[in-house]
């Protein structure tokens, strides 16, 4: 026995080992790294579709879920053009300042060879994963007007907002010189704020954006009223369910390789939404008598959101707390806060993403692990300004960018009787669901 294995296994063995750390050696190409790389960016891709699409397609009315299917697909395809185009650039470029970065060698991808490198992995494969994210982030914000805004008004709404505030703040973020990090007039020597996979960046971002829109646009029809259901229960938790596990590319992802620092993001992304949701449906439970099946998927999501910066510095007992503090403000975000104020944020946009956002990077500078920083009141305060600067930068853009689109397409609001109809006949010519058939 010892002799077939010696002869027919140690050489494919030996083979294997020499052919998956072969570039690692050299300090250049990582093979595993690029593998857990391309595997995350199916994930994130994973998460708007079909996730996303899902999730909010069956938190709508029956006569709108085609248009939601169909903005997430336009995101898709709209939003992976503009990084190509000059997103990146601004996003990522070196030149430029603080703010927009730029390097006009970046624009259409020209520098990218097949062999050009980000770190350990091809930079095709880099700059794929961050598509991903530059896609979701403003169809998250469709949520917030479901139901009610003009398709061409959405295109011009989202595509402005993400040139005035997503390219920018990732490059505050993420830049080589962005702000966030930088010694000026928001942080001091040595300050650095933390956002691990885009708390600041995806989530305050589109939330802020989100509620600026549908304050802007008005409430729907009959809001707030016993019509306004989810068509498709099943569909919110199965959506649900893919954004959850599309999550662990998007914040182990963030790693950027197959390392150490990625499975502690995977292990604190699930704990902080396990948490999350034990703590909304105990809530549910407690004060409607009934733990329900959307309740449980917001509950999922917001504890995801809210570990997104944290992911990466923080511990497991951070990770429990952070997940159960962001559901509990968030069910009352939901549930309370928008009543109170009386705006019609449809799928709980600034509920969820722009709560949970602002708790989860709050938080951050409170929990941190061993090894990963100092945390406490100094990098509470850093966190804090971030999150300042977010929710003013993202706001201000938003208004631009909504009224830019008022002007551009003649109005952000289909007419009564489109509403009444439903946007997927008026604005798309079809209908989901043959009643007759």
């Amino acid at each position: 026995m010892m002799k077939l294995i010696k002869t027919y296994c140690m050489p494919l063995f030996l083979l294997a080992l020499t052919t998956s750390h072969a570039c690692a050696a050299d300090d250049t190409l990582d093979t595993g790294d690029t593998a857990w790389m391309l595997t995350s960016t199916v994930l994130v891709l994973m998460m708007c579709l079909p996730g996303l699409a899902l999730f909010y397609g069956g938190l709508v009315r029956a006569k709108n879920v085609l248009s939601i299917f169909v903005q997430c697909f336009a995101m898709a395809g709209v939003m992976s053009i503009l990084w190509v185009a000059f997103g990146y650039a601004v996003a990522a470029g070196e030149g430029g300042n603080a703010y927009f970065g730029w390097d006009k060698s970046f624009a259409f991808l020209n520098h990218i060879q097949e062999a050009t490198l980000s770190g350990t992995i091809p930079e095709s494969v880099w700059v794929t994963f961050q598509m991903t994210f530059i896609i979701i982030s403003p169809a998250i914000i469709v949520g917030a007007f479901a139901e009610r805004m003009k398709f061409s008004a959405m295109l011009v709404f989202t595509v402005i907002w993400t040139i005035l505030s997503y390219l920018p703040m990732w490059h505050m973020a993420w830049g080589g010189n962005g702000l966030f990090h930088n010694a000026g007039w928001l942080m001091s020597e040595g300050e650095a704020a933390i956002d691990f996979a885009g708390g600041n960046v995806v989530h305050i971002n589109a939330g802020i954006a989100g509620l600026v829109a549908c304050i802007f646009i008005g409430k729907r029809r009959g809001y707030p009223g016993p019509a306004l259901v989810p068509h498709n229960v099943p569909f919110v938790l199965v959506g649900a369910a893919l954004l959850w596990v599309g999550w662990f590319g998007f914040n182990a992802g963030s790693a950027a390789g197959a390392s150490a620092g990625a499975g502690m993001a995977m292990l604190t992304t699930q704990v902080a939404s396990a948490v999350a949701v034990v703590v909304w449906m105990a809530l549910e439970w407690i004060v409607s008598k009934k733990p329900t099946a959307v309740g449980v998927a917001t509950g999922a999501v917001a504890g995801l959101v809210a570990i997104t910066p944290a992911a990466g510095s923080t511990n497991v007992v951070g990770a429990l707390i952070i997940g159960a503090v962001a559901s509990a403000v968030c069910y009352l975000a939901a549930t309370k806060l928008k009543h109170a104020f009386g705006y019609d944020d449809s799928l709980d946009v600034f509920g969820v993403h722009g709560v949970g956002g602002i708790v989860g990077a709050l938080l951050t500078g409170v929990f941190i692990r061993e090894g990963a920083g100092d945390g406490g009141l100094a990098q509470f305060i850093v966190q804090a300004k971030s999150v300042i600067l977010t929710i003013v930068w993202s706001g201000v853009a938003s208004v631009i960018a909504i009224f830019a689109a008022k002007i551009l397409c003649r109005g952000i609001r289909v007419e009564e009787e489109l509403e009444h109809d439903g946007l997927d006949r008026d604005e798309h010519g079809e209908e989901a669901y043959n009643w007759e058939a």
